[in-house]
């Protein structure tokens, strides 16, 4: 069990190095690849072209000698993000537990006030090598902004902003590696346009803040491509769908059909689309047949079409995990982008750690499936602080480069699509 201290406590005793656990069989050593979007070339150079200076993860980091401190700094004081951190504090641990490599951990638990997180980074950064945290957006922008950041700092989430045009740049020593949905909107723009090259896609959102956040990432990675696109906000009271715009949507698409639409929507709003788009549109006959007969039934409509062969695209939100899968079909046929921790159970690194004993949403999942590959980037760059390498991670695959100027982070998640009812990953 790794020591957790409060940041109001005083420092705690020196933490001897616990003994490793006995041999496991050993993680998968993951390789230099060519990061490659489905469908469409390789955004990289391959393998044995790769980079002088560049290395696979754990290629060279063998055990050693000098230990290794580390500090995970998470609100688990805080009543808002506390389960978060739980969930996050857990998956980094178990990734711990299965390769110590003489690192020690302490668990320094905040609250989510920016001037306690100040002071607990601070106390950590002189007794510790490295600091996993914090994972606020405001507590990572506090901290970047300060004068503290003179340790490997490995930042859980990112600060408002960051990335757009003007943002400021974070310390050299902090490298950002949380989840982001929008870079999942960005990705399933790459996907979509390597599928359909030329076509116009449709946004479909809400007014939720979080899926205008989705749609306008979405939007802006399509136009850098250089194809047209639309966008539509549909009501949505009480979380439903109004059936009134969702006519009004039908009508649009029957006059003006995209190559593709994109649901910057969840699972519930996107499944209920799915259902409107499905149903056929008819015409009444033009040239009704009368006829006197007693009885004789109405000549039913002509069926004209239905929209469900349309593509549809969204992020990880359309999967809210095993607890909530639907089904029914409605959803089969939609691609999706999620971690390999979700929908690619196979995977060499998902299947060596353990999952969590309790399902939790499909949220905390992913936030478990982050404290893992936090704890293995951690580990890369406390044994090789300077260099660019890769991680076939849980959460997708990882490309880092720390020690070298600013830090650089990528990730490339998991193409998937429901089938049966249920995400199932497809080839890169």
């Amino acid at each position: 069990m790794a020591p957790i201290i409060s940041p109001s406590a005083p420092p705690p005793a020196p933490v001897q190095s616990l003994p490793k656990p006995p041999p496991e069989p050993p993680l998968p050593a993951a390789e230099t690849f060519a990061i490659d979007l489905p469908g469409g070339a390789a955004a990289g150079n391959r393998a044995d072209q790769a980079r002088p200076d560049e290395r696979a993860a754990d290629e060279r980091a063998l055990p050693s000698n000098a230990p290794v401190n580390m500090a995970l700094m998470l609100p688990l004081r805080s009543e808002t993000l506390g389960a978060a951190a739980d969930s996050l504090r857990a998956g980094f641990m178990a990734a711990w537990e299965r390769d110590r490599d003489n690192v020690t951990v302490t668990v320094i638990e905040t609250t989510d006030v920016p001037q306690d997180i100040l002071s607990a980074y601070a106390s950590a950064s002189e007794r510790e090598d490295i600091i996993i945290g914090p994972l606020a957006r405001s507590a990572v922008a506090a901290v970047a902004a300060s004068p503290l950041v003179s340790k490997p700092t490995i930042a859980l989430n990112y600060p408002e902003g960051y990335g757009s045009a003007g943002a400021a740049p974070l310390p050299p020593k902090m490298l950002a590696m949380g989840l982001s949905i929008e870079e999942e909107a960005r990705q399933a723009a790459q996907w979509a346009a390597a599928e359909h090259p030329g076509a116009s896609a449709l946004i479909l959102t809400t007014s939720s803040a979080w899926q205008r956040r989705v749609a306008a990432a979405f939007a802006g990675q399509w136009q850098r491509l250089g194809q047209p696109v639309r966008m539509v906000e549909l009501n949505a009271p009480n979380g439903y769908l109004s059936d009134p715009d969702l006519v009004q949507l039908r009508a649009r698409l029957a006059q003006e059909p995209p190559g593709l639409l994109f649901s910057a929507m969840g699972a519930d709003q996107t499944r209920q689309l799915r259902g409107a788009l499905g149903a056929p549109l008819t015409t009444e006959p033009t040239n009704p047949v009368i006829s006197t007969a007693d009885a004789m039934p109405a000549q039913p409509p002509v069926p004209v079409s239905s929209f469900s062969a349309l593509p549809v695209y969204g992020t990880s939100a359309l999967n809210p995990g095993a607890t909530l899968a639907f089904a029914g079909p409605e959803l089969d046929g939609v691609r999706l982008l999620d971690l390999p921790w979700q929908v690619q159970r196979d995977h060499p690194a998902v299947m060596v750690y353990p999952h969590p004993v309790q399902a939790g949403t499909a949220d905390m999942e992913r936030l478990y499936a982050l404290g893992i590959d936090a704890y293995r980037v951690a580990r890369e760059i406390s044994r090789h602080p300077a260099g660019r390498f890769h991680v076939d991670g849980v959460t997708g695959r990882l490309t880092i480069d720390f020690g070298q100027g600013a830090a650089s982070f990528e990730r490339v998640e998991q193409p998937a699509i429901y089938k049966n009812g249920v995400p199932q990953a497809v080839a890169r």
